[in-house]
């Protein structure tokens, strides 16, 4: 296992659409263990395999401890109901900006095992999945934000 480097806005890797994983073979979960790791280090929610350089359906969260694989992950149903809240993103450090995104949402992936399975989210696991599932499709949040955030005001909200 090890730390990958985090791809930055401006690469053009994070504007390409990810390839479907065909085979899970041992590439794949070297690529699964190394972004859980990488996603450790940098202390976030989720990561996108093109955050990583890699463009495959790819993705792994982690929310309060509870990690997520999701390979060849597509959303299946998604609420009407939309919250505007605020997002980041691992590579576009020091901006937020405020994403309307569905309540909840199901989704449905294969696990390292090729075993299909289906999740459903709400509040911040919706909104993570969307996040991440965008950068499967060459989109980034900042492409979506209604409104930016100066990083010093959600300090002083803490």
């Amino acid at each position: 296992m090890a730390i990958r480097n985090i791809v930055k806005i401006g690469d053009e890797i994070l504007t390409k659409r990810s390839r479907k994983v065909e085979k899970i073979d041992d590439r794949i979960i070297t690529l699964l263990d190394d972004m859980k790791d990488t996603l450790d280090k940098a202390k976030g929610v989720g990561l996108a395999a093109p955050q990583v350089g890699v463009l495959k359906r790819v993705v792994v969260l982690n929310i309060e401890d509870n990690y997520w694989e999701l390979i060849n992950p597509e959303i299946i149903s998604a609420s009407e109901e939309m919250v505007n809240d605020i997002e980041g993103c691992l590579s576009v450090p020091g901006k937020w900006g405020y994403v309307e995104r569905p309540k909840t949402v199901t989704v449905r992936a294969k696990d390292r095992n090729g075993e299909t399975f289906e999740l459903n989210g709400s509040d911040l696991l919706a909104r993570a999945l969307c996040h991440e599932i965008d950068h499967l499709n060459g989109e980034l949040y900042v492409d979506k934000v209604s409104e930016f955030v100066d990083p010093d005001e959600l300090e002083e909200d803490e």
